[in-house]
């Protein structure tokens, strides 16, 4: 009601039109909001139990994450492998590349597992260069995943890793052994790993939006041994 006695409607409001651009900015990836429901693309893992504690369900599309067994060969690839064969058989898949693996990759048990060979290149490097070929290969723009093992990996050069794999839009997997659990990290996501009879314990260490804790997991029944696939 208005001074001079007359009723006055407010003027109706229309929902603001989305900006497209701070769309897109508001959906990337390396992008978090309290509260929000906005959710990063991710591969599911395979496994629906750790799929349930993964933030957004899965394995990030794009950024660095670190699994740490307890020695190499010891379940580190098979945790990754359903991931891995689903990314590498899709029409538009881009490479798969491994830097320095500790053991000999075994084709067969690859193939077996479903992983699409043509996809997956290996990288022979030496200890001293095998962190600068893992930046370049996550920074490509060419990659859907690259993996590496190190035992050493100072915080900064992790966090160089990060954003190469964010830069390239690449799941970047580094394995390091269980004692760099003790040291800080910028990696989004590290997982601990321990065997388990058939299976392996698999802890969340560091789990940005997701659980935090240990679960177990099952080997399928046709898994391979750790001896020909580190």
């Amino acid at each position: 009601m208005s001074a001079d006695g007359q009723r006055r409607t407010a003027p109706s409001l229309s929902p603001a039109r989305a900006d497209p651009r701070l769309e897109r900015l508001l959906a990337h990836p390396a992008l978090w909001r309290a509260g929000s429901a906005v959710r990063a693309a991710v591969w599911p893992s395979g496994f629906a139990p750790l799929d349930a504690g993964l933030p957004g369900g899965g394995w990030p599309r794009s950024g660095l994450i670190e699994i740490l067994p307890m020695r190499f060969g010891q379940g580190e690839l098979q945790l990754l492998l359903p991931a891995l064969a689903s990314i590498t058989r899709r029409p538009e898949a881009r490479w798969c590349i491994w830097v320095a693996p500790p053991l000999q990759p075994f084709a067969p048990a690859l193939a077996a597992a479903g992983v699409a060979l043509p996809r997956l290149l290996i990288v022979r490097a030496r200890r001293a260069s095998s962190l600068w070929a893992f930046e370049q290969a996550l920074g490509s723009g060419a990659c859907d995943c690259v993996c590496a093992w190190t035992r050493q990996a100072p915080a900064r050069h992790i966090r160089r890793l990060h954003l190469a794999a964010q830069r390239g839009n690449t799941l970047g997997v580094l394995f390091r052994t269980r004692e760099a659990a003790r040291e800080a990290s910028p990696a989004m996501l590290r997982v601990a790993l321990e065997p388990r009879g058939e299976g392996v314990r698999v802890t969340l260490l560091k789990s940005r939006g997701g659980a935090r804790g240990a679960l177990d997991l099952t080997w399928p029944a046709d898994a391979y041994g750790p001896q020909r696939v580190p």
